[in-house]
């Protein structure tokens, strides 16, 4: 949006909001403006991609009390998850940068721990993010393996290397894709929206329309029985439950990592991130409800199904073979959008992290691409380690759950920290159009005192008494990123505390600030 201002020298000058409030920042305008409020709610919404998501992680729910944890355990952790939106998004209003959680660290913080957290946060966002690419992709990978299985009357059963190089292939797919023109990305939201709407609708007006009568389970059953086969007591294991929608909603940051390429981005990117968060909330309760009516009672056949899917599973009990292979297409279809947004949204924080230096090579990494107008270089940096990671399956599954775990949990430190810095640190920024008043500190210490719990939670294996092949690695996995990278900063001579100074201004601040103050004042005058 364009507005004039009148200079000292009566000249009359176009000024775009966008790009002031980024000034007053301290960054210079680098990227196009493609994205529309819309498209930037697509964003979130489509790295949410329910029904994939769902599909994902409704072992997490059934072993852990049955109907009862899809739809009880939804319905209460979504409570939260909504907190914690709220809470993202009204520091998204205040400084809509592609920095995000790290530029605020460094803002909330005492000028002691500012250098220190804003790094943390910034290189655990970082692998977070990375990691929830490596996830979604060897995700997707596994839906295919899982549609080749089913197509072939379940006799064929897909190596780790089969995996892995269709894992290679996709994540080249989506290299190729986010290496073109960021308009390319913005366009694509609508129809990734529309798509996400009509499979979640699919699902609840087209499962229990199919399933047979034998496996449509009663009212009272899906809202009342609890079934826990897990081994621990029914408490906890409803607690655990709430790993499925976790893992499904989440990601608060990605619209974050795009405001330099969002109009309008102090209104848009908050109610982006609220709205995202709610549809899905909203749909994911549904889907797990109709899920559950259709599923039948008997769980255990549902996980030990050779077709190695729960969600596969149900459907193929409805539809049969070729109903199933269609779902599941549409299914594999947004796997893939998913991992295109994130992809995008990963490169953006990349680009921000290397602009102020903190990164390794990050003159390199610091740069867009001259015709198509994207951080080429950053959308490859992230494949290349994206694809590194994927060399875990090769270590069995509990290698490869690790990837998984980090890129949830490790969203829940990085989001913690500024989060409490901004009450804590004695610092705070102009607010913004999206701002919560007397609620801000309630909302702020639930979510934080609620991440920390889950933090925690994230730590239990999924049975009390584990072994090697099915521990719980992200302690070790997220400890580790953690410790490697206060390592790092303090490393002698060549670590970050004797240059990480935190975010760079590449632009003149108080001029910026100034011009920023006038226009306001003209605007308030007219």
């Amino acid at each position: 949006m364009l507005q004039e201002i009148t200079s000292k020298t009566s000249e009359v000058v176009p000024v775009d909001q966008d790009e002031l409030l980024l000034a007053s920042l301290g960054y210079k305008q680098e990227f196009k403006r493609n994205f529309t409020p819309l498209e930037v709610f697509g964003v979130g919404f489509s790295i949410i991609g329910l029904v994939p998501s769902i599909a994902s992680v409704l072992v997490y729910s059934i072993p852990y009390g049955g109907p009862s944890a899809m739809i009880w355990g939804w319905t209460a952790c979504s409570i939260f998850l909504a907190v914690i939106a709220l809470a993202i998004a009204e520091l998204g209003s205040m400084a809509p940068t592609s920095g995000g959680l790290y530029y605020w660290t460094f803002m909330f913080s005492s000028h002691k721990w500012r250098c220190l957290l804003s790094w943390i946060v910034g290189y655990s966002n970082t692998v977070g993010n990375i990691a929830g690419v490596a996830s979604l992709d060897w995700g997707c990978a596994v839906q295919i393996m899982a549609a080749v299985s089913i197509g072939s009357g379940l006799t064929f059963q897909p190596t780790a290397a089969q995996t892995f190089g269709v894992y290679c292939a996709l994540l080249l797919c989506h290299a190729i894709i986010c290496s073109l023109n960021p308009i390319v990305i913005a366009r694509l939201q609508i129809p990734y929206i529309i798509i996400n709407i009509l499979l979640c609708l699919a699902i609840i007006i087209g499962v229990p329309t199919a399933t047979p009568k034998e496996f449509i389970n009663s009212a009272g059953y899906v809202f009342g029985n609890f079934t826990n086969i897990s081994g621990w007591t029914n408490g906890y294991a409803f607690i655990l439950s709430f790993l499925s929608p976790l893992w499904a909603i989440g990601a608060f940051d990605s619209t974050i990592h795009i405001s330099e390429e969002a109009s309008n981005a102090s209104i848009a990117i908050p109610y982006a991130i609220i709205f995202a968060a709610m549809s899905g909330i909203i749909l994911g309760w549904g889907l797990n409800v109709t899920l559950a009516f259709c599923m039948g009672n008997n769980l255990g056949d549902i996980l030990e199904s050779p077709i190695e899917q729960p969600m596969a599973t149900i459907l193929f009990n409805s539809f049969g073979q070729k109903g199933t292979l269609a779902i599941w297409a549409f299914i594999v279809v947004i796997q893939f959008t998913m991992t295109t947004s994130l992809l995008t949204s990963c490169s953006r924080q990349v680009f921000a992290f290397s602009r102020d230096g903190a990164l390794p090579f990050s003159k390199w990494l610091y740069r867009i691409h001259p015709k198509t107008h994207a951080p080429v270089n950053c959308v490859w940096f992230t494949t290349v380690l994206s694809g590194l990671f994927g060399l875990l399956a090769f270590a069995g599954p509990a290698a490869i759950g690790a990837i998984f775990s980090i890129a949830v949990a490790s969203q829940y430190i990085v989001y913690s920290i500024p989060i409490s810095a901004r009450y804590l640190g004695g610092k705070d920024l102009r607010p913004g159009p999206f701002r919560l008043g007397i609620l801000s500190k309630p909302v702020a210490a639930v979510a934080v005192t609620w991440m920390v719990f889950i933090i925690i939670v994230f730590f239990f294996p999924a049975t009390p008494n584990p072994e090697a092949s099915n521990m719980n690695y992200t302690v070790v996995v997220l400890g580790g990123t953690v410790v490697l990278s206060i390592i790092y900063y303090y490393f002698p001579k060549y670590g970050g505390v004797h240059w990480f100074k935190g975010p760079i201004a590449n632009v003149d601040v108080s001029e910026s600030r100034a011009t920023n103050d006038s226009e306001q004042d003209v605007t308030d005058k007219s």
